[in-house]
C-alpha cells in the first residue's frame, strides 16, 4: 500500500485536508481553545475548567457520569481534569444517591473564581462575535450541535 501513488500523492493528502471535517474541526478548536486561554489566563482558569465550572454551576450537584456526557468528555479524562479543580478547591466530589457514582459541585471558591472569569470570558466571545458576526456566530453554533448530534447517532 504504501508503494500506491495514487493514495500517497500529495495534491490528494491536500484534498482531504481541505475536506476531512475531523481534521478542521480539531484544528479550529485547538485555535480557539489557544484563543479563549489567553483571554481567561489572568483568572487562572483554563477553558476547559471554565466550562466544568460552569457545567457545574448549571447542573450541579450533577454525577460525574452526566457531567461526562454532556461535555463529551471520557470519564477517566474528566475525573483527572476535575482532581485539578478539587485541588485547587474549586470543586467538591462526594459520594452520590447511589455509592458507586460521585456527585461533583462548585465550591464557594469556584464560584468567585468563575464569577470572576466571566467577564474575561465575555471579552473572548466578543472577540469572536466581532469578527464572525452575530448571524455567522449563531449559524456555527447550531451547526456544531448537529455534529455532537451525529457522533452520538452512529
Amino acid at each position: 500500500m504504501a508503494d500506491d501513488p495514487e493514495i500517497l500523492n500529495r495534491d490528494r493528502c491536500k484534498q482531504i485536508g481541505r475536506i476531512c471535517a475531523c481534521y478542521n474541526l480539531r484544528r479550529a478548536a485547538r485555535a480557539i481553545t489557544r484563543l479563549y486561554d489567553d483571554f481567561l489566563r489572568p483568572s487562572g482558569l483554563r477553558t476547559t475548567q471554565f466550562s466544568v465550572l460552569m457545567t457545574v454551576r448549571l447542573l450541579g450537584p450533577v454525577a460525574l457520569t452526566k457531567l461526562a456526557e454532556l461535555t463529551v468528555t471520557e470519564r477517566t479524562t474528566l475525573t483527572r481534569n476535575l482532581r485539578v479543580l478539587e485541588k485547587k478547591g474549586y470543586i467538591r466530589i462526594e459520594p452520590g444517591k447511589d455509592a458507586r457514582e460521585r456527585q461533583v459541585s462548585n465550591t464557594e471558591k469556584g464560584q468567585d473564581t468563575l464569577m470572576s472569569a466571566i467577564p474575561m470570558w465575555q471579552a473572548a466571545q466578543s472577540h469572536i462575535e466581532n469578527g464572525l458576526g452575530d448571524e455567522r456566530v449563531g449559524s456555527l453554533l447550531k451547526d456544531l450541535s448537529e455534529i455532537v448530534s451525529l457522533s452520538r447517532a452512529k
